[in-house]
């Protein structure tokens, strides 16, 4: 019961700061004009590690070396990947970036298939196919197609993906909590990203960071979107160490549903019966995924038998601990 209570709690905390940090970034780059994402990013990651410093120092968790190899590659491929992802909205249309979003989904359960011998049941690929047509109804639009753009998405997706599942499996192979990976691998993110962030900002903006202004109004947002970012990256690493890839994939789907909900019923922007149908088509999706997820996680926990064992982890659960794992917070 509490192991269900700490996942609930964590992917509350995960909807809560991401549809949060949106709403400030939308604000800082829509209102103030501060288009600076990557650079913004690195600010985040940096604001993390401090901010996990502290606390690592009053003793609110343990310091836990492992493999360095691990680490820094890993630290580094998410920081490639956020740079990838933005170039790709830079380079292609809205819809087509939301094309590169949704294919994050079946190319880790591919990648988790070939790879990591996970099954998933038809039930499971049924209800994430729903899920896709739906936010692919309420989100993409225009489909424009150029080669420098499709190729820079499909970079995208592939570290996207690589990078979530390990987070997952290095959490578990090491037996690290998802404070402790994000603690090590923080400075190498904002390293990748403090470095490529303002060149590739300028390839986007045509704009200098360094030589924007810098408001009272900008430096408070800035301020506001770090703090933020702290939970974000926090609940980000607790989501897929106690779930998976997968499911933290479909709680960004409903993150995205929720900011679009969210800027039709308080900020009034456009909405139209597609918008509408793909909201409701896509929660229907999430439930069937969590109730198949739900309902195989507690046959494979009633079924003791070795065989059912290993054909029991196709299960993605969206309120269970993937295979039962612990993972110490």
């Amino acid at each position: 019961m509490s192991e269900k209570l700490g996942t609930v709690g964590a992917l509350s905390l995960s909807v809560v700061s991401s549809v949060s940090i949106v709403i400030c970034n939308k604000a800082l780059m829509s209102t103030l004009g501060f288009q600076f994402a990557t650079t913004l990013t690195s600010w985040h990651l940096l604001v993390t590690f401090c901010s996990l410093h502290v606390a690592l120092k009053l003793k609110f968790f343990e310091h836990k070396a492992f493999e360095p190899s691990a680490v820094l590659g890993f630290g580094i491929l998410n920081g490639i990947s956020i740079g990838l992802l933005n170039l790709s909205l830079g380079f292609n249309s809205v819809g087509f970036y939301q094309m590169t979003k949704l294919a994050i989904i079946p190319c880790t359960v591919f990648l988790e298939t070939a790879f990591l011998q996970k099954k998933f049941s038809r039930s499971i690929q049924g209800s994430l196919g729903v899920l896709l047509l739906g936010v692919g109804i309420a989100t993409v639009t225009d489909l424009q197609l150029n080669a420098l753009g499709s190729f820079l998405s499909f970079l995208a997706v592939v570290t996207t993906c690589v990078a979530q599942i390990m987070t997952n499996t290095i959490q578990k192979k090491f037996k690290v909590s998802s404070t402790q990976l994000l603690y090590q691998s923080s400075p190498y993110q904002a390293a990748t990203l403090l470095i490529s962030g303002p060149f590739l900002d300028k390839l986007l903006t045509n704009e200098n960071v360094f030589a924007f202004k810098y408001t009272t109004q900008v430096l408070i947002f800035i301020i506001l979107s770090c703090l933020i970012s702290v939970s974000v990256n926090f609940s980000t690493f607790l989501v897929i160490g106690r779930t998976s890839p997968v499911t933290y994939q479909v709680l960004g789907h409903l993150k995205t549903c929720l900011v679009l909900a969210f800027g039709y019923i308080l900020l009034r922007d456009p909405f139209s019966w597609r918008n509408i149908l793909g909201i409701l088509i896509a929660l229907v999706g999430m439930i069937l995924y969590s109730y198949y997820c739900t309902r195989e996680g507690q046959k494979k926990a009633q079924d003791p038998s070795p065989l059912s064992q290993v054909k029991g982890d196709d299960s993605d659960p969206l309120l269970k601990l993937e295979g039962g794992a612990k993972v110490s917070t």
